[in-house]
């Protein structure tokens, strides 16, 4: 394990001495201290996470069609390739939701109609009408899991039984017989759920649809009660997850005060950044260092939310997709894509997130697999190397005044992290070459307690 983390640590910090040393550019000195002395946060061993989607082959964006047989009512789980891509995580944690996820009925013996498929309409919300889990597909969906060694969270619909109001939001109690029955036939049936998150982007000013906090946090306590009643002998219960949307300082507050001290074990938001997926100016961003620590605040604000109300609550990213609708060909699933989201997964660990949950495993533009040969885009490698590595163990890094005034050019560099109780091996900070077009010469300079913290060679 050390020597394929050598390996990977030496060809990133090679990328990032070609990125800084452009033949041709003027130099400068700039020096970055770091401090291997102390982690500054820690990643727990099932960090890395991949979401499956509920988008139907006819789901389209911009004229394109990218989700293939990629969805989870038609993904062919018999294919080897996707069998052994999620094995190879051993285990990788799925998250399985999406838009469609609120209008999903789940074919128990409580529903009172016909289980039935989406249809396309454009008239309905996200262009599809209500669908159907057949519980014959569900079975067939945790015999893959069972085999794949795949750790499951669940994205539960949270829209039945509300009613509009004057605001506009949705409101009234979560009708959540539907719900409750197929957590009930899934403990029956002995399926492991690692845990089940109630809605999809229904937070702050939500998508498709909103609900206020003070109601979503009455309807996570019913979710709380009835996996806490239908485990109640099991030992190990189900985490419950919420909001599964994008952040809104106030709305989360709200909701964790309402929650506390531990209702609620996992608060889950979704990160788009870098704006739709038509955008043509998406790899400029991607190299953009301003675009990137975009995210900063509000990984920092979630973090002092938590932190402030004093709950046991933890910060997981639940679905982050970069470009919305669907990605963009040949960028979303291409190497470039890589320095946004190993960006991303540096910065999350940084600021305490234990779980980040690339969109998608496969379908659309950002899968990492490809939709129709299941084998893997450039990302899968990314995140293939980091679960080897175990866990992120961020350290403290500072940078001269020089890097952090004149210096524009974003790079990751990762190092290893030995520590005593541990053996944490990757290390993200960033460093810059002076206004975009110049390169500088940059010191690393170690403090050395632990004798085994040293420079890759």
């Amino acid at each position: 394990m050390a020597a394929a983390g050598l390996r990977l640590l030496g060809a990133v910090w090679l990328l990032a001495a070609l990125l800084l040393l452009r033949p041709g550019a003027a130099a400068s000195a700039a020096v970055a201290a770091v401090d291997g002395r102390r982690a500054i946060a820690a990643t727990g061993e099932d960090f890395v996470c991949a979401t499956l989607d509920w988008w139907p082959p006819d789901k389209c964006d911009y004229g394109t069609c990218a989700w293939g047989r990629a969805g989870l009512l038609n993904l062919d789980l018999s294919n080897k390739v996707l069998l052994n891509a999620v094995r190879a995580f051993s285990p990788l944690k799925l998250r399985l939701g999406g838009s469609l996820q609120d209008k999903v009925l789940y074919g128990t013996a409580d529903l009172r109609q016909p289980c039935t498929p989406f249809v396309k309409n454009e008239s309905e919300m996200f262009g599809f009408t209500q669908g159907c889990l057949p519980l014959r597909r569900w079975d067939e969906l945790n015999a893959f899991f069972q085999k794949s060694g795949a750790k499951i969270v669940f994205g539960l619909n949270a829209m039945k039984g509300r009613v509009p109001l004057p605001d506009g939001s949705m409101g009234g109690p979560w009708d959540y017989t539907n719900a409750a029955s197929l957590i009930q036939y899934t403990a029956y049936k002995g399926y492991h759920i690692h845990g089940w998150e109630l809605g999809n982007e229904l937070s702050g000013k939500g998508v498709g649809a909103r609900i206020g906090a003070d109601q979503y946090a009455a309807d996570v306590i019913a979710l709380k009660t009835i996996v806490d009643d239908i485990h109640r002998s099991t030992p190990s219960k189900p985490l419950v997850l919420a909001p599964g949307g994008f952040f809104d300082p106030d709305w989360f507050t709200e909701l964790i005060v309402k929650t506390k001290p531990n209702l609620l074990n996992v608060m889950t938001h979704h990160i788009y950044n870098l704006g739709p997926g038509r955008d043509t100016n998406l790899i400029e961003k991607i190299l953009n260092p301003s675009v990137l620590d975009g995210m900063v605040s509000i990984f920092s604000n979630l973090q002092g939310i938590l932190k402030s109300t004093g709950t046991s609550t933890v910060a997981w990213v639940g679905e982050a997709g970069g470009a919305y609708n669907s990605g963009h060909h040949l960028v979303t699933d291409a190497f470039v894509f890589s320095f946004w989201f190993l960006d991303q997964l540096g910065m999350s660990a940084k600021y305490d997130t234990k779980s980040y949950c690339r969109q998608s495993l496969i379908g659309g533009n950002y899968g990492l697999l490809n939709t129709t040969t299941f084998q893997p885009n450039p990302d899968y490698y990314s995140l293939d190397a980091l679960k080897k590595l175990q866990s992120i163990c961020p350290i403290c890094i500072e940078l001269s005044q020089q890097i952090k005034t004149q210096h524009l050019l974003h790079v990751q560099i990762f190092f290893p992290c030995f520590f005593p109780w541990t053996f944490s091996p990757l290390q993200c900070f960033t460093v810059a070459s002076p206004h975009g077009n110049q390169s500088s010469s940059n010191n690393i300079q170690w403090h050395q307690q632990d004798p085994r913290l040293r420079p890759l060679r």
